[in-house]
């Protein structure tokens, strides 16, 4: 019946962390706001052996260059987030069957924009859950009803999203909602959403109206406070914030914010963002919160899109299966020259940040998958006489690609486990790598086309289409064919 309901309710690269700078949208939209993106550029595998970076299966990005591009209109440079936009599909990748809680695939092959450069392909996939056997969960709902989301696709869109998810929760589930403007308050305690309780949580959703100015960092306090007075050990604990992201009243920097955020994220409790809306999206502090709050973030443009979120992932959206999750990749000079990790900017880390627990990374839910890319230089490539054998190089690693090491700590973990896979170089022509391989490097193309990227050549629109088309494969959901639609819009605004 909850599922018919629902269906009716239709930088250079560094070593260091990038710097975060805020730029406006300069194409009509100029109350939006993202953070700088600088480009990953080709590093020496020689002097800069380690990347370094944190994990993120945010898609926001995705949903929202979706937006812009279905109005017709170019999605600003700072918008795209090349990792989101491959995150947002799902891949085939085998679940684990060990005592981990995310099994790791390694995958390589050309990289189709430059076939003298080879893509490397990681793919981490978490651990299934059985809704049936779905921890209790200790939800609080903290709902922006500031003046700036009356729109329709703001509040109203917000109320069905989240109504839709109530429809899936069970008795051994809690929800609060807290909501906010010009200042903070609790439109329901925490509830047990049982059959009789059901229409009780549903109508304080449908009397939510949009008024005020935005007191978010009040209603932050509010709803953290709120979920840890209701924790449940054991179980998912979580605040679910759903902004605009224009925080103008009572704590509004961003870096402010994001500091609340962390601290709070020490209660074990998680934090998942969802924005809304268009002309005053803060991307950039919901990017933020979300980083620091052991949290995830996600872009709701549509009913569809809330379905997807909230009701067809919701185990991942909701339940953790591992925390602080990061991956540092060792680069074998004698087989590579240069190399770029795709994507990933504002999560890069610090080398001796790997094996520091303290440092702060990305969360993993049930039934997520990951991926990253990397693109490498040939040795044979790269300068002749600079490639000298190292001693003792002519051991069982000297045909190795990399090194792929991962970090994680479980969620209630403070101690991090080590994993190693070492990747040996192969020769394999594009059409010998898988479906996903191939449907994942036309993403990232993608993004890298939009973005106006130097490294994604020249007139690429056409092979964009032609590489996703044919590595389209099994698409239930029709999210490939949506991509290729989308494709095929910017290449066609481009052309104006």
């Amino acid at each position: 019946v909850a599922k018919a309901e629902n269906r009716a309710l239709l930088q250079e690269s560094a070593d260091a962390p990038a710097q975060a700078a805020r730029t406006e949208a300069d194409n009509g939209v100029s109350g939006e706001r993202y953070g700088q993106i600088k480009e990953n550029r080709f590093r020496s595998a020689r002097s800069s052996p380690l990347s370094t970076f944190s994990i993120d299966v945010d898609t926001a990005a995705y949903a929202n260059v979706r937006r812009f591009l279905t109005q017709r209109t170019l999605p600003p440079p700072d918008a795209v987030r090349i990792e989101e936009l491959v995150n947002y599909f799902p891949y085939a990748y085998a679940p684990p069957r060990g005592p981990h809680p995310f099994a790791v695939h390694l995958e390589q092959g050309p990289a189709p924009w430059n076939p003298r450069h080879t893509l490397v392909r990681i793919g981490l996939k978490g651990k299934e859950l059985d809704l049936r056997s779905r921890k209790p969960s200790n939800l609080v709902f903290l709902i922006d009803v500031s003046g700036s989301m009356s729109d329709a696709n703001k509040l109203p869109l917000l109320r069905n999203a989240f109504s839709m998810l109530v429809r899936e929760l069970g008795e051994n589930d809690r929800v609060a909602i807290a909501v906010y403007a010009g200042a903070a308050g609790l439109v329901l305690p925490s509830t047990p959403c049982t059959e009789k309780n059901r229409p009780r949580i549903l109508a304080a959703l449908e009397k939510l109206e949009a008024g005020g100015s935005t007191a978010g960092g009040a209603g932050l306090q509010l709803a953290y406070q709120t979920a840890v007075a209701s924790f449940i050990k054991g179980g998912v604990n979580r605040v679910l914030i759903a902004t605009d992201g224009d925080f103008n009243v009572g704590t509004t920097d961003r870096n402010e914010l994001v500091e609340l955020v962390r601290r709070r994220a020490q209660s074990g409790v998680f934090l998942t963002v969802l924005g809304f809306g268009m002309g005053n999206l803060k991307d950039d502090t919901l990017e933020g919160i979300a980083n620091k709050g052991n949290g995830n973030y996600f872009y709701i443009d549509t009913l569809a899109e809330a379905r997807k979120v909230l009701v067809e992932q919701m185990s991942g959206t909701l339940t953790t299966i591992a925390k602080d999750v990061k991956i540092q990749v060792e680069l074998n000079p004698r087989k590579v020259s240069e190399y770029r990790l795709i994507g990933y900017e504002n999560r890069l880390l610090a080398a001796r940040d790997f094996a520091d627990d303290k440092k702060d990374a990305g969360e993993i839910g049930a039934g997520h998958t990951v991926t990253a890319l990397y693109e490498l230089v040939p040795a044979e490539d790269g300068l002749r006489y600079q490639h000298t054998a190292a001693p003792g190089a002519g051991g069982p690693a000297a045909s190795e690609l990399m090194l792929v090491k991962l970090r994680y700590k479980q969620p209630d973990g403070e101690t991090s486990q080590l994993l190693k896979f070492p990747l040996a170089e192969s020769r394999t022509s594009l059409a010998q790598t898988s479906e996903d391989f191939r449907f994942a490097a036309a993403v990232a193309w993608f993004g890298m086309a939009l973005r106006g990227s130097p490294f994604a050549g020249d007139a690429p629109w056409g092979k964009i289409l032609e590489l996703g088309e044919k590595a389209r494969g099994q698409d239930p959901q029709g999210y490939r064919a949506e991509l290729l639609k989308l494709v095929a819009t910017a290449r066609a605004l481009k052309a104006e």
